[in-house]
């Protein structure tokens, strides 16, 4: 009987997360070694639609039909798990398996909170998804405190990561981002990008999250506004092209979207002449983000956000040999050559108040602020020194394919499981001797005689 994996994840949600649990899916369905169920949970508002996408090798299907109904009396499994993957942030992990592997981003600033200390200490193995997520757990100590009767406080203990942590990066499927001709694009973007008049586009690619101009999490807002300041006034400039949405993708999401872009705008004098910027609101495949990534129009992949825990859009832009410019900070430096992409420098900030998110992210931990003469360089380095920069950019192209593919993910995390699976405590089979049944009558034992009590 093959030994039975339990992943709980927010498989079917249009998420990071989601895009990660089907990942760890796909990757033990190919292994064919483990009997797979899988736990759905919800991920905040995100549709739970990825699982309706075109589906041309059946992997989705096989995934629907893994998912196990949840009831008020738990999930219906004939069987405990001999693993169970909680991919989820580290304050809700369970213990639900013989072994208990929590996955997790962790946060993108520069530490974890000590309630995802202690959900990852609840497990038996931790897996990051980059050095800087690992770092986030290593570096991260905090008292523990304890009231006394007398109404002073004493410290008790600490809250540190105890568990062994792994790293296990998003491989990518090579023959859904790859390198493409022109004329080999499908016609998905005949309506909208091959109408615009300008030939060479910056493509920004990420979730545009809650917070003031400069303290959202992908640094959007602030982004746009450099490579408007960048390219005002300038004859034929570049255009830029975001494909964003906030959590719902909804109508009002995208007339929200549409709204800040008019305001950020508008923080201009009327006599400047701005480039333009065009939207892509929504969802797209694998397959039509792969064209996105491929259009001739599409010469870049920009984007200097806070903060990445991996940064899977840099990672499928770089697959095709997009040429990139990102922040020299967290989760993307794993794979990002500072010599074969435009890495722009910057410094670290405590995070701002409305950021600040109880239990998750912590009020003094800090996070990155892309330097912007750097970031206005590097666009004015790529519009006008692009054959260059797009040969650095093959050439990064070549290694990223080798290095983090869906193949080597899938090693990784056999590898991983195998490693505890030796390390768990084996059941031993004890081997008493056999007892020999006795051929003679057993002695009788006379019993004194009981006298009746009379009260």
């Amino acid at each position: 009987m093959k030994k039975l994996i339990l992943i709980c994840g927010p498989v079917s949600s249009r998420s990071g997360y989601g895009n990660h649990a089907r990942d760890i899916f796909k990757v033990l369905h190919s292994l064919d070694k483990y009997d797979i169920k899988i736990m759905d949970v919800r991920w905040g508002d995100c549709p739970k639609n990825a699982l309706e996408a075109d589906d041309p090798k059946g992997i989705l299907k096989i995934m629907k039909d893994a998912i196990v109904p949840i009831t008020p009396q738990g999930i219906q499994i004939d069987r405990q798990p001999d693993f169970y993957l909680d991919v989820r942030i580290p304050n809700e992990f369970q213990q639900i398996g013989k072994i208990n592997i929590g996955i997790t981003a962790g946060v993108e600033t520069t530490n974890v909170s000590p309630a995802f200390l202690e959900g990852c200490n609840r497990m038996d193995c931790v897996i990051a998804v980059s050095e800087h997520s690992k770092s986030g757990f290593l570096n991260s100590t905090y008292d523990k405190i304890q009231n006394m009767p007398d109404g002073k406080q004493q410290k008790v203990g600490e809250h540190k990561l105890e568990k062994p942590i792994e790293i296990l990066f998003e491989g990518l499927e090579q023959d859904k981002f790859f390198s493409k001709k022109s004329n080999e694009i499908s016609d998905i973007f005949k309506d909208t990008i091959d109408n615009i008049p300008e030939n060479f586009c910056f493509l920004m690619v990420g979730q545009w999250c809650a917070g003031n101009f400069g303290e959202d999490r992908k640094d959007i807002a602030r982004s746009i506004k450099i490579f408007l300041e960048t390219f005002a006034n300038r004859p034929s400039p570049p255009a830029l092209i975001i494909k964003t949405s906030g959590a719902t993708q909804s109508l009002l999401d995208r007339e929200t979207c549409i709204n800040k872009i008019k305001q950020i705008k508008n923080t201009f004098p009327k006599d400047i002449d701005l480039p333009n910027i065009y939207l892509i609101h929504g969802n797209l495949s694998d397959e039509e983000m792969n064209d996105l990534y491929n259009h001739p129009k599409v010469k870049v992949f920009y984007l200097i956000s806070h903060g990445e825990g991996f940064g899977r859009p840099l990672l499928e832009a770089s697959f095709t040999g997009l040429p990139i410019i990102t922040s020299n900070w967290s989760g993307p430096i794993d794979f990002l050559d500072s010599d074969k992409a435009y890495l722009v420098g910057g410094e670290l900030k405590q995070v701002p108040k409305s950021v600040v998110w109880k239990d998750i992210i912590m009020e003094d931990s800090q996070w990155f602020i892309a330097n912007e003469q750097q970031t206005a360089s590097a666009l004015n380095q790529c519009y006008t020194k692009y054959n260059t920069i797009k040969q650095k950019a093959m050439s990064l192209m070549k290694i990223n394919r080798e290095k983090f593919n869906f193949e080597k993910m899938a090693q990784k995390l056999d590898s991983i499981l195998e490693k505890y699976n030796k390390n768990s405590p084996q059941q031993v089979k004890l081997n008493l001797p056999k007892l020999k049944k006795s051929t003679s009558s057993p002695p009788k034992i006379k019993l004194p005689k009981l006298k009746r009590a009379t009260k």
